[in-house]
C-alpha cells in the first residue's frame, strides 16, 4: 500500500503543474495559507486587535503550522521515490538539507518553539522568523523562481556592482570627515557618523540629519548624490537585462521542445515518401513550417545578437541566420 501510495503523493507535491492538477490545487491552497498566515501575523501586532480578534488570528497560526508541518513530513516520507535520495535514511538527511527543505523546516520552527519554550527571553525574535514563511513561495510561485533565476545569473556583476558601491562609500566618507569634522564635528565626528551620511546621500534618500555646511563640503555631497543616481541605475539595469535574457532562454527552450517532437513523431513530410492520409499531411506540414519560422525567427534574433543590430551588410547577416538554422536542423534530423 505505501509503495503505491509513495509515488502518488510525490508526483502531487513534486510534479508539473501543467500535468497534475492536483498538484496545481495543491500549490493554490499553500500559497494562499501562506499569504493569510504573514497577514494575520502582522495583522496581531496592532493594538487596535481586541484579545477576541487576537484569538482567531493565533488559530490561523496553529492551522497553517499544522498544514506546514504534515507537508513537511509528508515530502520527507516521499522524497525516496527520487533516486537522488532512494536511501531510508541517507537519502531522506540529504534531502532535508536541500535549500527548499530548510526553508520549509525555518518556516514551521517558529511555532513549536514558542509552544515549548514560551518564556525565551528573544521570544519576540522568534516570533519574528514567521515571515520567513514568505520563502516558501520560491517552491510554488513561477515568478519568484525566475526572480532567484535571474539573480543566480546574474550575480557577479551584482557583486560587482556592490563592491563599486563600498569602495566608493568608503572614499567619499573618509574624505567628508576631513573636510567637514573642524567646521562640524558633531555631525561628522568620525569617519562612521561620516559613512551614515554617506549611505543616506548615495541612495538620494537625504533625510538631513547630518549634512555638510562648508563649501568644499557642500560641493562634495552634490557630486555624491549625482553619483548615487547614477551607480544605483546599474542593478535596476543588469537585473532587467537578466530577465530580459532569462524570457529569450525559455522561450528558446519552448521551441527546441517543438522541435525535438516535430523530430520524434517525423520528419518532414514530403509528398510520395510516406503513405499517409492527406490531412494528417497537411497538419504535419503546418506544424513543420510554423516550427521552421520560429527557428528561423530565433537565428535571425541569434545573428544579431553576434554581429550587432549595427550591421549594414544584410547578406552577412542573412548567412549567419541561415547557417544557424541548417545547423540546428541537421542536429534535430528533420
Amino acid at each position: 500500500m505505501q509503495k503505491q501510495l509513495r509515488p502518488i503523493i510525490h508526483e502531487i507535491l513534486e510534479g508539473s503543474e501543467r500535468s497534475n492538477l492536483y498538484s496545481l490545487a495543491g500549490n493554490i491552497i499553500i500559497t494562499g495559507l501562506i499569504l493569510i498566515n504573514v497577514a494575520a501575523f502582522i495583522a496581531s501586532t496592532s493594538p487596535s486587535f481586541s484579545q477576541e480578534q487576537k484569538s482567531i488570528l493565533e488559530k490561523i497560526e496553529i492551522v497553517a503550522s499544522l498544514v506546514f508541518t504534515i507537508e513537511y513530513g509528508l515530502r520527507l516520507w516521499v522524497c525516496t521515490v527520487d533516486r537522488r535520495y532512494s536511501h531510508p535514511l541517507w537519502g531522506r538527511l540529504r534531502y532535508s538539507l536541500t535549500p527548499l527543505s530548510l526553508i520549509d523546516l525555518v518556516s514551521i520552527l517558529p511555532f513549536f518553539t514558542v509552544l515549548l519554550f514560551p518564556e525565551l527571553s528573544f521570544i519576540n525574535l522568534i516570533r519574528l522568523l514567521r515571515l520567513l514563511r514568505l520563502l516558501k513561495m520560491s517552491r510554488y510561485s513561477h515568478s519568484v523562481r525566475t526572480m532567484g533565476a535571474v539573480l543566480y545569473a546574474k550575480k557577479e556583476e551584482l557583486i560587482a556592482t556592490a563592491f563599486a558601491v563600498f569602495i566608493l562609500l568608503i572614499f567619499a566618507s573618509s574624505i567628508m570627515y576631513f573636510v567637514e569634522y573642524e567646521a562640524h564635528p558633531k555631525a561628522f565626528g568620525s569617519i562612521l557618523d561620516s559613512m551614515w551620511w554617506g549611505v543616506v546621500t548615495l541612495t538620494t534618500v537625504g533625510y538631513g540629519d547630518i549634512y555638510p555646511i562648508t563649501p568644499l563640503g557642500k560641493f562634495l555631497g552634490a557630486i555624491l548624490a549625482f553619483l548615487g543616481i547614477g551607480i544605483f541605475a546599474l542593478p535596476a539595469g543588469i537585473i532587467a537585462s537578466g530577465f530580459s535574457e532569462e524570457v529569450q532562454r525559455r522561450k528558446q527552450e519552448r521551441i527546441g521542445a517543438n522541435l525535438d517532437q516535430s523530430a520524434n513523431c517525423q520528419s518532414v513530410p514530403m509528398l510520395g515518401e510516406v503513405e499517409i492520409g492527406f490531412e494528417e499531411q497537411q497538419r504535419a506540414i503546418a506544424l513543420y513550417v510554423e516550427s521552421s519560422a520560429d527557428l528561423m525567427q530565433m537565428c535571425i534574433n541569434s545573428a544579431k545578437q553576434k554581429l550587432g543590430s549595427h550591421i549594414e551588410n544584410e547578406e552577412v547577416l542573412r548567412d549567419l541566420a541561415i547557417h544557424l538554422y541548417n545547423e540546428t536542423v541537421r542536429k534535430f534530423q528533420l
